[in-house]
């Protein structure tokens, strides 16, 4: 079965992406940065070994949005908190499934092939951040997760990448690579 990459994201409208980010430099220039970052995170991470499903948000307006290539396959993130979307983004893909953010510069093929060579003897995966976060999600077998999986995760806390190991109750799990987001102007430095 032929992997799946899943890139969350946000139609750039200023003032509805990267606000922290806009809170620095403006929204106007955090929304063309965040256009601009996935632009090239998109033609850094195509390979043939898995397809890219772009997950946008808000779902009225992603799924036809002409700023992202048209090559790509579309699936509307849908309501929730950040897990819930991500989960149905994984129960729907199937497996193997991983799921990535948007906004993390140093992402490569490579890194997101090792990600995926780790499912091949685990269960999950996790890219970790430095805040204590993850840049990168995966499992085995999306379409087994229940739908309420990663309920119990404290989102945007230093707590997030443990609780969501935890809610997934999955034995066997790999870390790859640690990577940073970018919320701050002092992340860009």
């Amino acid at each position: 079965m032929r992997s799946t990459l899943v890139v969350m994201l946000k139609v750039p409208k200023p003032g509805r992406v990267k606000t922290r980010l806009g809170r620095d430099i403006g929204m106007v220039a955090s929304a063309w940065w965040f256009r601009h970052q996935v632009g090239a995170l998109l033609r850094r991470i195509e390979d043939p070994r898995w397809r890219v499903v772009l997950a946008v948000a808000p779902d009225h307006e992603g799924m036809g949005s002409r700023v992202w290539p048209g090559r790509f396959e579309r699936w509307p993130q849908g309501r929730g908190n950040l897990g819930d979307r991500m989960i149905r983004m994984m129960r729907q893909a199937g497996g193997p499934v991983c799921v990535i953010g948007a906004d993390i510069p140093d992402i490569t093929r490579k890194r997101i092939s090792k990600a995926f060579a780790a499912l091949g003897n685990h269960d999950s995966v996790f890219g970790p951040a430095p805040d204590g976060g993850y840049w990168l999600i995966g499992v085995k077998a999306g379409s087994k997760l229940g739908k309420s999986a990663l309920n119990e995760v404290r989102w945007s806390t230093e707590h997030a990448l443990d609780d969501s190991r935890a809610a997934l109750g999955m034995p066997r799990v790999a870390l790859v690579d640690t990577l940073a987001d970018v919320d701050t102007i002092d992340d860009l430095r």
